[in-house]
């Protein structure tokens, strides 16, 4: 006979005793584990962020839409003030994505969250999440974010979903193929890989991962020189800290270009903060559809590829 643990849950002041002290400053560090759970891929942008004289818990940016994502903590049962606070907070940062987090959701706070999701367009989207602490026997307690409340496009982006909006107008024909192409991509790369917890595609000519360290990210994109591009993007410090950055990792280009067949272009644009390391083939969203699979296949094995190869080299060289 198998022998089976017992699944428990745990209270949560047991695990965070003190939402400010505990709560927030863990979920700041663990943004990858609501991200898996909202479908984006998150960065810290500030923890305790001003917003005039009210103060949001967290302050993330979505990769994926390069826009804010404001996370309010509730550690106990929703209310009314909480839910007046994630509205002016969304408001003071133009959120993309507004996220309320806390121990129990009353129905008509969840009612709230759905109605806000059907009365607005995809630019804006209101997550309610519980979270929950379980444990098996006597292990360790483990988090549990549970979805009560999110947009109706949230599993997956249709097809047709695109028709509607963003950024305030209709989104283009052009806008669309974008939309699908980048949509194939991050579907191969969650569900094949487990490369980015997004689940969205947007109606743009690039999209940005995460590489864990935050200001530093691996981009696929269809450039204005009719260029398909796999970059990574260096946006963490100061215009001198990234370009240091850059040089460090260029003095050991060589053991890098023999993972790749396309020449590795390392560019510090006078003027600008971010520094790139790029690799670029012909390639453009008008392209037919077998050369358009023939550039997902590529994207795919090139981002895995930036990965598999800078990843110890940044958690060296980034401190």
């Amino acid at each position: 006979m198998v022998d089976l643990g017992a699944i428990e849950r745990v209270d949560l002041r047991e695990v965070w005793p003190h939402e400010a002290q505990d709560f927030t400053p863990w979920l700041a560090d663990n943004l990858d584990l609501l991200g898996g759970a909202l479908g984006l891929d998150l960065e810290l942008r500030s923890a305790e962020a001003a917003v005039g004289t009210f103060s949001l818990d967290v302050l993330a940016h979505d990769l994926g839409s390069n826009r804010p994502v404001i996370i309010e903590n509730q550690l106990e049962g929703t209310d009314h003030d909480h839910l007046g606070k994630l509205l002016t907070y969304a408001a003071g940062h133009d959120a993309y994505a507004v996220v309320w987090l806390t121990r129990e959701f009353r129905d008509e706070h969840r009612q709230a969250l759905d109605w806000l999701n059907q009365r607005t367009d995809e630019d804006t989207q209101f997550f309610g999440v519980v979270i929950e602490a379980w444990q098996i026997d006597e292990s360790r307690p483990a988090p549990h974010f549970r979805l009560v409340a999110f947009p109706n496009d949230w599993q997956k982006q249709s097809s047709n979903a695109g028709r509607r909006h963003v950024n305030g107008g209709a989104v283009t024909e052009r806008g669309q193929r974008y939309r699908e192409f980048f949509q194939s991509l991050i579907d191969a790369l969650r569900d094949e890989h487990q490369f980015t917890n997004a689940r969205k595609g947007q109606a743009q000519s690039w999209y940005n991962f995460s590489s864990g360290l935050s200001g530093i990210a691996y981009t696929a994109a269809f450039a204005r020189d009719g260029k398909a591009v796999v970059n990574m993007d260096i946006s963490r410090g100061t215009e001198e800290w990234n370009r240091e950055l850059l040089d460090g990792l260029a003095t050991r280009k060589h053991d890098f270009q023999s993972e790749f067949q396309e020449e590795i272009q390392w560019d510090r644009i006078d003027g600008r903060r971010a520094c790139y390391v790029r690799i670029a083939r012909d390639g453009s969203i008008d392209d037919d559809e077998s050369t358009l699979e023939e550039l997902h296949d590529w994207m795919v094995d090139r981002l895995l590829a930036f990965k598999r190869v800078f990843d110890p080299h940044l958690r060296e060289l980034a401190r």
